[in-house]
């Protein structure tokens, strides 16, 4: 059987399958740690919401749950981070010598592991705090960092000039939230109807369906000469020269713009995602109070924000600079993130929605640039450090703003919102020195690359 050379299929269930996932993970440990501290079930008919009862003591014990979940999330990130992150690093870089196909299967395996162990805490009623420890394994294949990197890295092989990467990636990105919105909308409906262990069910058996497509009928990119394969030790060492030489091997000026590339990705990165780690308990507190079923809606209505970033690509691409594009896309997270900390009812918090629709813009256009800057050969060990700083600035975004919610949601529920959008002011800074010394337009970029590929030839040994 000829294989194909499509990843879109892997991103988009990767999306549902996880989107519908994560939801349901805060809602599952929400409720439970409701039951314990309160001694009571968690109110879910239609008529009824945890918000209901208007007693101090009722209102002293949802701002207990709601800090207790905040905590659980923080434990969560902190014990995955580092394996996540090693193996993110090890995986995308290494797949420059052994293929990407593997930085692929890897953290599917780790998301049947996760699934799975969901579903026995949820079916067998076992401690909530065993779902940390499937968390780390999980995070031992790697994570959605080095899915991601993979992906992306696959979509590089496959694109011949800038803009088709940039408008590839674009799509990778909307496909994620495409899904994600599909997703979010059936959840709320899947578990009121069937409570959690089916969609933990379905979740784990689309992982399955998802690992048997990359392994039997997706083809890889990265011809690996058996020959060329080494021990391992060897291979870290290569690893690190690879990896060295990303930064140091090239003109200084490629360094320096690459350097400063990733560090207005990966700071934005951070702000943009510590806002949106908390927006599920955000909705669940006070006053807004959201059932299963519009925290669903909520989720969908946030990915259409991919949707809208991609039609935004496309049509600002055709007349504006990279540069311009990265700074509409920050400015809609700082406007929807202000917004956001003062929405109080719940149309309110869907209108939100509206100023965030450019707010995954940078992302593709960050990717693409970079892409641009280094060789072909260099491609794994790029986005294995993009795919390590997105790791590294996601879960410890998450870490930082879950436990400063848990300190203010008494006082001030929006006041992390506040916090991301005051943030945006780093990698807004960071591109103004960009702009300053990296010429806006793509050309200049690739003439640079041609510059450092010549320099490369010159250097190579003669057969």
């Amino acid at each position: 059987m000829k294989g194909l050379y499509f990843v879109e299929p892997v991103v988009a269930i990767y999306s549902f399958a996880s989107f519908m996932l994560y939801p349901l993970v805060q809602q599952y440990v929400y409720r439970r740690l409701w039951l314990e501290i309160t001694n009571s079930s968690y109110p879910v008919s239609d008529n009824t919401s945890p918000c209901s009862a208007n007693s101090s003591n009722h209102t002293g014990q949802q701002e207990e749950v709601q800090k207790a979940a905040s905590l659980f999330s923080v434990y969560s990130e902190l014990f995955s981070l580092i394996p996540s992150l090693v193996m993110t690093l090890l995986l995308v870089a290494y797949s420059d010598q052994r293929g990407r196909k593997m930085t692929i299967t890897m953290p599917l395996i780790g998301s049947l592991i996760y699934t799975f162990s969901f579903l026995a805490v949820s079916f067998f009623e076992l401690n909530v705090y065993l779902l940390i420890a499937a968390n780390f394994a999980s995070a031992l294949f790697g994570g959605v960092g080095t899915m991601l990197g993979g992906c992306f890295t696959y979509v590089s092989d496959l694109c011949d000039n800038g803009h088709q990467k940039t408008l590839r990636m674009a799509v990778v990105d909307m496909v994620i939230g495409f899904m994600a919105g599909v997703a979010a909308i059936s959840t709320g409906y899947f578990l009121r109807t069937a409570g959690f262990n089916w969609p933990f069910f379905t979740s784990a058996m689309l992982h399955l369906v998802n690992l048997l497509y990359v392994i039997f009928i997706l083809e890889e990119t990265k011809l690996v000469d058996k020959s060329e394969i080494v021990a391992c030790c060897q291979a870290l060492r290569r690893l690190a020269s690879g990896i060295y030489n990303l930064f140091a091997g090239g003109h200084s000026k490629r360094s320096w713009i690459l350097l400063l590339m990733i560090l207005t990705f990966s700071t934005f990165s951070f702000s943009n995602t510590g806002g949106l780690s908390v927006i599920t308990l955000y909705e669940l507190n006070k006053p807004l109070c959201w059932s299963e079923i519009l925290v669903g809606y909520g989720s969908a209505a946030s990915t259409t924000v991919f949707i809208t970033s991609f039609i935004g690509v496309y049509m600002f691409s055709r007349c504006l600079s990279n540069i311009t594009i990265i700074y509409i896309g920050m400015l809609s997270v700082v406007i929807g993130m202000t917004v956001t900390a003062f929405a109080k009812t719940t149309l309110m918090m869907f209108l939100v929605r509206i100023p965030s629709m450019f707010a995954i813009m940078p992302f593709p256009v960050l990717r693409s640039m970079m892409s641009k800057v280094v060789s072909k050969s260099e491609q794994g060990a790029l986005f294995a450090c993009v795919a390590f700083m997105e790791n590294l600035t996601s879960n410890a975004a998450s870490a930082v703003f879950s436990s400063i919610y848990a300190e203010t949601v008494a006082w001030c529920p929006g006041f992390v919102f506040l916090l991301g959008a005051g943030l945006c002011i780093i990698p807004m800074s960071l591109l103004g020195i960009l702009w300053c010394i990296h010429p806006a337009d793509s050309n200049a970029t690739e003439g640079l690359l041609s510059e450092n590929e010549t320099e490369a030839s010159e250097d190579a040994p003669v057969a």
